[in-house]
């Protein structure tokens, strides 16, 4: 799959106002600073390098898994596989939350153009039909308003929203690209993959639990004379 998927809005942008929204919602995770890292903070770099390499190779391993989902060459393990990618990578989006707001070096982000992800949602949308469709809560928090989900344009949302940053970490711009893994996972593809894993999670217990009592009477019975 390729690294970047297009569905991101214009790449070269003010950071200002995210740097407002996140101030407000997101300000347990510490002040944000209009100064960046500079050479006297190697420690803190080394750190942030670290954890770019971390996160570049957890978003690889979920881009290569749902590749492989909506190839379709294996319908029978597709539900497993992206409950299982989807519960990685939130480990990785929930690390990116643990720590204080990563503040890039340049006031603009640079260009990095997406790919098609047209062929991604299209395929996921094949191996989905008819269970694709899901109702979630918008806001536990503040509102009990209900709204439509689906989940493949979940799934290719956090494809996308990865697979940007990649293009970042690709170019040797580890700083950009934590920045927006980090930043993209508290305020859209975070959100996505814990809904979504949800609707998978519980198209699984049905799959897995729900049954007749006559077939659960036949099983008991085969079990009890072999």
């Amino acid at each position: 799959m390729p690294s970047g998927l297009r569905g991101r809005p214009p790449c070269r942008r003010d950071r200002r106002d995210r740097r407002d929204r996140r101030d407000t919602a997101y300000g347990m995770l510490g002040p944000m600073t209009e100064h960046p890292v500079t050479e006297g903070q190697a420690s803190t770099v080394d750190d942030l390098s670290g954890l770019a390499d971390l996160t570049a190779a957890e978003a690889s391993a979920f881009l290569t898994s749902v590749t492989e989902v909506a190839s379709g060459s294996s319908p029978d393990t597709a539900l497993p596989l992206l409950t299982l990618a989807l519960s990685q990578v939130l480990v990785a989006g929930a690390r990116l939350g643990a720590v204080e707001d990563v503040v890039p070096e340049e006031r603009f982000e640079p260009d990095a153009t997406d790919d098609d992800a047209d062929p991604l949602r299209t395929g996921l949308a094949n191996v989905f039909a008819g269970i694709d469709d899901y109702v979630y809560v918008i806001d536990p928090i503040t509102s009990s308003e209900r709204a439509d989900g689906s989940i493949t344009n979940d799934v290719v949302d956090v494809a996308v929203a990865l697979s940007h940053g990649l293009k970042h970490y690709a170019t040797g711009r580890k700083l950009e690209a934590l920045w927006w893994w980090q930043f993209s996972y508290l305020s859209d593809w975070g959100d996505r993959a814990l809904t979504s894993l949800r609707a998978l999670q519980s198209i699984l217990a049905h799959l897995r639990l729900d049954a007749d009592d006559e077939t659960v009477g036949e099983a008991e019975f085969d079990a009890l004379h072999p």
